[in-house]
Formats: C-alpha cells, structure tokens, sequence
C-alpha cells in the first residue's frame, strides 16, 4: 500500500464512474451479462423511465440545473415571462404575409401591435446584463427565459448583445420545441416536468417581468403571485409591461372588489411600459448602484 492510500481522509469507495467503467471493461459476454437486469440501476434507462420511478425523476430534474447554476455562480437572476407568438420587429411583415382571411388578419395585427415589447425585453435584458452586478463571487441578475421564442428569445437576445451570459429553461413539448439560439449553450436546461421547470424559475429570481401572454404566462404569472401573497415567498419586483393589454384581459380591481382579494394585492406589481422604467424599479427596490 502507497504512502497516498494510507491516508485516513482518502475514499475507500470507488466513485459510480469508477465503478460503471469497470462494468464496461467486463470481459465475458454471457446471457446473464447481457440480460438489462444486470445493468447498474443508474445507468439503466428504461429503468429510470418506468412510472414508479417519478419521485426520483423529479429529484434528478431539481437536481441537476441547481447544481449546474451553482458550479456556473448564478446567484440570482431577473426572470422574464411572456408570449412565444410575439414577432420580433424584422419578422412583422413574414408574419403578416400569414394572414389569409379577414378573422386571422385582425388576430396578426393585434400581435403584430404587440412587437414593441419584444423590443422592450431586449432592452431590459441588455440593461440588466450591462451592469453585471457580482457579490461574494456570484453573478447577480443574470436573464433567465423560458428559452423559446419570442419575448423569451428577446430576453436572451438582449443578453448576449451586451456580452453576457443567459439562461433557458426549456420544456419538452408534443409539438416541436427548441431553445433559442442566443441561450448560453451551458446554461440551457430541458425539463419534463412544468412543476420543477416554474420551481427553477423562481428559486433563485430576484425580479420577474411579465410581458403580455397567454395560457404559460397567465399560469407562471399568477403563481408567482399566490406564492408573495400567501408570504411562501418573500416580496420582489414584478414588472407588468403592457398596461392595456393586462387591464383588458384581467380585471384585477373587480377582483378586489368582489372581495376575492384584498385590495393591497393589487399592489404586488409595478405597472411598467419601458425598459428603463423597469430597471428603476429594480434599482429602487434594492439600492443599486447601476
């Protein structure tokens, strides 16, 4: 035994890479070898895919991008919703070449109304990765998306113009689904399940802006704001862009006024419209100095 094995704070078990490499080394091939029960139970997919393997699927999701985010120091972020329809401003006229009668003409034009926001995320986003703010070595504000298109493109977009890194957490879909190309390539995550993909979302937000959205954005949105309202999460910014968008699709002060909210919960988010303003309120909110 070497003089580096005696030692008392050495491992005296083989690490499962260690391990797994020993398993493909084996020399004889045999019925039992290459039966799948005979495979290491961590590197057995069908394995890990049977259904009562969930709960350990959900730890393996949770798991992996939080410990990816902490070996890449994201100390916290500035997480952006909205819609994955939105055109980009170089894409109005592709997208309105698709109306082809009268109904979905009025539906692109609306949308197409709507493309000054995808310009506004990408400039909140620039703004936010231009200060690169970092305490106790970790980065702060860093843009986190869901990684589609869209207002999410124009979060990583923004981003990566100004230079700086940016997170997608994308989700596996029926339909095709990929992430953008402006996603920091390590700090693109694929997740099965919607309820650690919104958990990611928030565990490490410090400010959250909610552009105009459907169904996704609607369930992303209000969750957020369950969690503040019932104190499971502490107060942040919430920038709502996109005043007569939200107003016409929610009635947040008939909420309050059929008494199913308080009225103070109407106070939970900032009304915004602009880039800049949003960022003062983040300023605002946690003295910063940027």
């Amino acid at each position: 035994m070497t003089d580096e094995e005696k030692k008392l704070t050495n491992r005296r078990f083989y690490k499962a890479g260690e391990e797994a490499s020993f398993a493909d080394a084996k020399l004889n091939t045999t019925p039992q070898t290459e039966s799948p029960s005979y495979l290491l139970a961590f590197r057995d997919t069908d394995f890990l895919l049977r259904e009562e393997l969930r709960p350990v699927r959900f730890q393996l999701e949770l798991l992996k991008t939080e410990m990816l985010m902490e070996e890449a120091n994201i100390g916290s972020t500035l997480v952006v919703y909205g819609s994955a329809r939105i055109p980009s401003p170089e894409h109005v006229e592709a997208v309105r070449a698709t109306a082809t009668t009268p109904e979905r003409a009025k539906v692109v034009e609306s949308l197409i109304a709507k493309s000054k926001y995808y310009e506004e995320a990408r400039k909140l986003a620039h703004i936010a990765s231009t200060c690169a703010i970092v305490e106790k070595g970790m980065r702060q504000f860093v843009v986190c998306s869901g990684g589609g298109p869209s207002i999410m493109e124009a979060a990583n977009r923004g981003a990566m113009e100004a230079g700086a890194d940016s997170i997608g957490l994308n989700i596996v879909l029926p339909h095709e689904q990929a992430p953008n190309p402006y996603v920091t390539p390590d700090l693109s995550f694929q997740f099965h399940y919607f309820a650690l993909r919104k958990m990611h979302f928030l565990l490490r937000a410090r400010a959250v802006a909610v552009f105009p959205g459907g169904f996704g954005t609607f369930d992303e949105f209000f969750e957020l704001l369950t969690l503040i309202q019932t104190g499971k999460m502490q107060p942040i910014p919430i920038l709502l862009f996109g005043g007569e968008y939200w107003n016409r699709v929610i009635n947040f002060q008939a909420l309050a006024e059929e008494g199913v909210i308080n009225e103070n919960d109407t106070a939970l988010f900032h009304w915004v419209e602009t880039a800049e303003d949003g960022w003062q309120k983040i300023v605002e909110f946690y003295d910063l100095d940027c």
